[in-house]
């Protein structure tokens, strides 16, 4: 059968595929678009398991909210240019969708997750990767609900880099439940209120601030009172609603909220990367190495 440039377009189009690779591959499959689609696919497949020792460290996180329920997701790619391609921007997407309307219970069941072609995720993110060029990973994602008496609160620092959601109920005003994720993604807290920090926790500040007051030379009779006050900061540093409210540094948090009316019950805060170790390279021995083995 004739490969046409026309039957190349089509393919071209349907895969994001090189030109070359396109008429390759309906060369291969006598002009059959579904074989070559295929074909293309296994070729991907084999280019991503090429790339899969290299450190996926940028990318982004992403919040999609449907009416009472939201999720919010991170996933990776090797440079934070490819972050930006409209490509992996419309595969993160529709993850999202997929992820909220099956609501797995983990990563590993969302991979196994088919869209409505029948192709599963971890399938989907192979064919980008083949397409795009990089190593492209789903790290994670939590989905959260709220009532109609309650408000969501998405907010994306940097295009993405920082990717918060809050849930506030009592409250319908999104823009308090907006104005809380923008505090949560500028000041990094880890709990809501002290409530939330671990007994362990605390005992291990504390004795840490006694040992500290204690090399300072402060009497033994006021370390006990001055660690007391020092733990104050310390959950000032990691709770929330003891912070100082970064729109109005005279109002705490928990006031903020509850003069709407609402109260924060969760939050989710993803830093793109955070804790992957991310490799330092010499770019212009990888653009040779790469030369050299083409």
């Amino acid at each position: 059968m004739a490969i046409t440039a026309q039957l190349v377009k089509e393919l071209r189009e349907k895969t994001g595929a090189g030109m070359m690779d396109c008429k390759k591959a309906l060369v291969e499959t006598d002009g059959n678009i579904e074989a070559a689609i295929d074909f293309l696919r296994e070729k991907g497949l084999s280019s991503a398991s090429k790339k899969a020792d290299r450190v996926a460290a940028e990318g982004t996180s992403y919040i999609l909210v449907q009416g009472n329920e939201a999720i919010i997701l991170e996933v990776n790619a090797e440079t934070d240019f490819v972050a930006k391609n409209d490509k992996f921007q419309a595969l993160v997407s529709g993850l999202a969708e997929q992820i909220l309307a099956a609501k797995p219970a983990s990563v590993e069941e969302a991979l196994e997750l088919t869209n409505a072609e029948g192709v599963k995720i971890v399938d989907q993110i192979s064919t980008a990767v083949a397409t795009i060029g990089e190593k492209i990973t789903l790290r994670r994602f939590e989905i959260k609900t709220k009532t109609d008496a309650d408000a969501f609160g998405p907010y994306l620092h940097m295009g993405g880099k920082i990717g918060v959601l809050t849930v506030v109920e009592g409250t319908t005003d999104e823009s308090v439940a907006k104005d809380v994720a923008m505090h949560i993604a500028a000041l990094d807290p880890k709990y809501i209120s002290r409530d939330e920090v671990s007994a362990d926790e605390v005992e291990r500040e504390r004795k840490v601030l006694t040992e500290q007051a204690l090399n300072e030379g402060k009497p033994e009779n006021i370390v006990a009172k001055m660690v007391e006050g020092r733990l104050g900061k310390y959950f000032e540093e990691v709770c929330v609603l003891d912070q100082s409210f970064v729109k109005n540094p005279d109002q705490k948090v928990r006031d903020f909220v509850k003069a709407a009316g609402g109260e924060l019950v969760s939050f989710v805060r993803y830093a793109v990367g955070e804790g992957i170790e991310k490799r330092e390279d010499n770019f212009a021995e990888e653009v040779m190495s790469q030369v050299k083995g083409n």
